[in-house]
């Protein structure tokens, strides 16, 4: 089974395979699944037990249009019909998007959503890259994106929010200001796939913005946070001329009869579906925690439901996935397939209590079991590791993603010098050749490891910080544990994240629209206090500082899109 698995994940190439491919290749049974971002507690047995009632019933027969099935979800949110144009999986409108609406570049952050570059690279588009920083725990600052936009001279935006795989959130204040500054693009998309798992706030969804603003989609997904990713069903909102464009390129029949009868059993089961998201937030929590605790393992803040972690130095992504596999049947999502991160980082979607103690034992035992066999090396080996292990990671931060052309291309296209362009203090060495603002071609595969860097410095865990903290720092493994084969290494602080332009004592970008003051709290990302009692507080995942609010009462009925329905639990 080992080298068909294998093989299976080399012809991949950003995605992972599927389920039935993985169980065809283990006797028909597949593993416990930590890699596809679904909801474990919905449909409820009740539902699939009615689905399964009525299966000759909808593989027999044609569904209704898609215009019928796309007016009772409306119905059910309480939006427009002509706002809304709904997708075979919202990947298919990821394609429509970019044929219809997308005409020479899109920028996106990375890691990300591997359509988001994929899709518009495949039509010759040019991807313009943000990546995010591992040394800020990945969370995107809008306001240097929003210069990297304009140094780029990008027509397209793209936020992920919660962004996949590292589960940053944005407010939605600060998603506003940043639809504000760019109310001159061609178009600004909202990817909100994931936001129904999100609690830092009541009423995150910019839904309502999308459709009085004349350059905005917002996409939403249903497959995942309905946990049926197999139905390929989901949604766009934006004004009715947008939102109309998509839809007229959609076949009439473009959803299936599976998606239909889903559709149409929800408004009966709004109740269980809160509850169902509210246990997978419990989860999150309750999996984070546990996680921490493995040594040398880091975990990120996350809104969505799921977890990206770096394994411990020395440790590769790919064995560490091969052998959960094969060896404990576990099915995890290592990333270094994914632009902008590296084989030393895993997605582990969360699941109930249950599930996260077999994958909690089966990293235990692949990561520092027996020392022969583990993954993680002796310390006195002196295994140095570079996150970055692919060359197309260099490359974006060396030329595309961080915005620094070489100096005779900036000079040739009157941009001002490389030091005043936005990225970081020190710039990468510059590669020779390449076209301004092109995505370079991969590196031979004899070039896809980087030099190594500098090994980090062996500290002990940080001490826990005081409220004002810096600002989502990456969660290092918990003091209390027993000796470890690999001690974690501490984090530096992070430098709080400015202020928007526009914001109170911060003057606005030249070529950009000044933009609403947002409340100090939605502008910059929340403190990262240090572990308490070996763990995670519930404030930590969830990226607070502030004492945990009171939950709210629970409504009754179906949520609307963009109404509150992101209790605290």
């Amino acid at each position: 089974m080992a080298d068909n698995v294998a093989s299976l994940f080399r012809g991949t190439a950003a995605h992972s395979p599927s389920m039935a491919a993985l169980a065809r290749e283990s006797d028909g049974v597949g593993p416990i699944d930590f890699c596809i971002p679904c909801n474990p507690y919905f449909p409820t047995p009740g539902m699939f037990d009615e689905l399964a009632g009525r299966l000759r019933e909808i593989i027999t027969y044609y569904p209704s249009s898609a215009d019928t099935i796309t007016a009772e979800l409306c119905a059910l949110l309480r939006l427009p019909p002509s706002c809304v144009a709904m997708g075979n999986g919202s990947t298919e409108l990821i394609t429509w998007i970019d044929h219809l609406l997308v005409r020479e570049s899109l920028a996106i952050p990375v890691p990300t959503f591997g359509r988001w570059t994929d899709q518009p690279m495949e039509t010759g588009k040019r991807v313009d890259m943000f990546p995010l920083q591992e040394s800020t725990g990945f969370a995107l600052d809008p306001a240097k994106y929003v210069e990297f936009i304009r140094a780029r001279g990008t027509r397209v935006a793209v936020i992920c929010n919660p962004n996949n795989p590292d589960g940053g959130f944005l407010s939605r204040q600060t998603v506003v200001n940043f639809m504000d500054a760019l109310q001159d693009l061609d178009l600004v998309i909202i990817d909100e796939s994931f936001l129904e798992f999100a609690d830092a706030e009541n009423e995150p969804s910019v839904v309502e913005e999308a459709v009085l603003r004349p350059n905005v989609i917002v996409l939403r997904s249903l497959g995942k946070n309905f946990g049926l990713h197999g139905i390929r069903f989901g949604y766009l909102v934006a004004n009715p001329a947008l939102a109309g464009r998509i839809r007229s390129m959609l076949p009439k029949w473009n959803l299936n009869s599976f998606a239909e009868t889903v559709v149409f059993m929800l408004k009966e089961h709004g109740a269980e579906y809160m509850e169902s998201l509210h246990l997978v937030r419990r989860d999150r929590l309750d999996m984070a925690r546990q996680l921490t605790a493995l040594p040398g393992l880091t975990v990120y803040p996350s809104q969505g439901n799921f977890l990206f972690v770096r394994l411990p130095v020395g440790a590769e992504g790919t064995v560490v996935r091969d052998r959960l596999l094969t060896e404990h049947r576990i099915l995890v999502r290592e990333c270094g397939n994914k632009i902008g991160s590296s084989s030393r980082f895993l997605r582990l979607v969360v699941r109930p209590q249950v599930d996260v103690r077999r994958l909690v034992s089966g990293l235990e035992q692949v990561l520092y079991g027996s020392r022969r066999g583990a993954a993680v090396p002796e310390p006195s080996t002196g295994t140095a590791y570079s996150s970055g292990t692919a060359a197309v990671d260099r490359l974006i931060s060396e030329t595309n993603g961080v915005g620094m052309p070489l100096a005779a291309q900036a000079a040739a296209m009157g941009l001002p010098p490389a030091q005043t362009w936005p990225g970081p203090a020190q710039a990468p060495a510059q590669l020779p050749g390449g076209m301004p603002g092109l995505m370079p071609a991969p590196a031979p595969a004899a070039a896809m490891m980087p030099a190594p860097a500098p090994a980090a410095a062996m500290m002990p865990p940080m001490a826990p910080m005081p409220p004002a903290a810096p600002p989502q720092q990456p969660m290092p493994a918990a003091a209390q544990m027993p000796p470890a084969p690999m001690p974690a290494v501490a984090q530096a602080p992070v430098p709080a994240m400015p202020s928007m332009p526009g914001a109170p004592g911060m003057p606005a970008m030249p070529g950009m629209p000044a933009m609403s003051p947002a409340p100090a709290a939605g502008l910059g990302q929340t403190a990262m206090p240090g572990l308490r009692n070996g763990g995670l507080t519930a404030a930590q995942v969830r990226g607070r500082t502030q004492p945990e609010p009171e939950p709210a009462p629970q409504p009754m009925g179906w949520p609307a899109a963009g109404a509150m329905y992101n209790q605290v639990g």
